[in-house]
């Protein structure tokens, strides 16, 4: 099984625009880069554990689980305007009000993870909390916000606390307190009718808090969308990160034109349709594409021309974390393996058009967008047989 691609499995290089690729078949290393863009800095989670930003253009190896993988997202904004939680010789963080308090409290600057971080203790019994003031929000549309705590300086009963969502107009408010052991509140907050363009965020203690509890936390985001991506600081005004894109059109003879094989190692951590994987001719009218759908399901996408494309092969339900997946193509023949079981084969004849030369990781505006992250691909451009795929994936 010589791949004729290989991308990551722990070896990573990357500059601005560019992401090390290679093909090592007969001992004769070739550099296969990549070309990677983002029109906006990003941020990762380095070897420290530290969050970072990195520069426009430069691809994200995240080490959020020690073994470094590629981070792609698509376009998303921190709608919250401060964000980055700095007292800079303040009581409070900048940007935020101390709201809603009837009791006495104080508050002091942290660091979590290389950020600013704030701890919010009662003195004495009562309500207090942090107001982010108004922001403005997309009507009827479902958003999701994501706090970090910092567990081992929280003296309190978690469900002493609460985020209160405000809207203005007709929403009214909602509360919600459901920390999870890793210390992540990740809530969705969905506007009731079309004439709500803004928003409160209150966050602290609801009711008679006893003096001497406190909740510690960092790194607040609010974002368009179903699920939570990388942090977006902000530090006066809602910031946009831009789509990441990772692409090659590869010399002859690495993608199979007739026949091949793909492996990817992806990293599931939403329930979102997502395009894990495009071959294509350099045109979006022919394809082939590894996606899921919000059920986890993985599918093949074969579109030949400006046809139709249904899917040809619909798998077994993958799950949350590392994934294996191996497909096949060839007309009549295409098969699909995940986590070392077969998926589901077709006897399609159908077949893109062209030569294919391009592959993009994570895909791009044409396919949709993955984020989540990439582990490792790997090209063949000869149907691997069954055993092989079943290898390939094993767990």
């Amino acid at each position: 099984m010589a791949a004729t691609l290989k991308l990551g499995d722990r070896q990573w290089a990357t500059k601005e625009g560019s992401l090390l690729a290679y093909n090592d078949e007969n001992n004769n290393f070739k550099p296969l880069p990549f070309d990677f863009t983002r029109a906006s800095s990003a941020t990762r989670v380095n070897q420290q554990g530290l969050i970072e930003t990195v520069a426009s253009g430069v691809p994200r190896i995240d080490y959020t689980d020690a073994n470094g993988a590629l981070k792609l997202e698509p376009q998303r904004t921190n709608l919250l305007p401060y964000s980055t939680l700095d007292f800079n010789g303040g009581v409070k963080p900048n940007g935020w009000s101390i709201g809603f308090g009837t009791g006495s409290y104080s508050y002091e600057q942290l660091e979590y993870k290389g950020q600013k971080a704030v701890k919010q203790t009662q003195i004495t019994t009562g309500r207090s909390y942090l107001d982010t003031g108004t922001i403005t929000i997309l009507a009827n549309t479902v958003h999701t916000l994501k706090i970090q705590f910092i567990l081992d300086e929280c003296i309190a009963d978690p469900n002493d606390f609460i985020v209160s969502f405000i809207g203005f107009g007709s929403s009214g408010n909602y509360q919600f307190s459901d920390i999870d052991s890793n210390g992540i509140l990740e809530v969705q907050y969905n506007p009731i009718t079309d004439n709500i363009g803004n928003l409160r965020i209150g966050l602290g203690a609801i009711g008679n808090v006893d003096g001497g509890k406190s909740l510690a936390w960092a790194i607040p985001q609010l974002e368009s969308g179903s699920y939570a991506t990388s942090y977006i600081p902000t530090s006066g005004s809602a910031v946009t990160r831009i789509a990441d894109g990772c692409s090659q059109t590869v010399p002859d003879g690495i993608i199979g034109q007739t026949e091949g094989s793909v492996y990817v190692e992806v990293n599931i951590s939403n329930t979102t349709s997502k395009t894990i994987l495009a071959l294509d001719t350099g045109s979006a009218s022919n394809f082939i594409i590894l996606d899921t759908s919000s059920s986890l399901s993985p599918k093949i996408l074969v579109r030949q021309s400006s046809g139709s494309f249904p899917a040809i092969i619909t798998g077994t339900t993958m799950s949350y974390g590392v994934n294996k997946i191996a497909f096949c193509y060839k007309s009549g023949d295409y098969a699909m393996y995940v986590n070392g079981v077969l998926s589901g084969t077709s006897t399609s004849t159908t077949f893109p058009s062209g030569i294919i030369r391009g592959i993009s990781v994570g895909a791009n505006s044409s396919y949709g967008y993955l984020s989540d992250t990439v582990n490792d691909v790997k090209l063949y451009n000869t149907r691997l047989s069954n055993a092989e795929l079943q290898a390939l994936t094993t767990i």
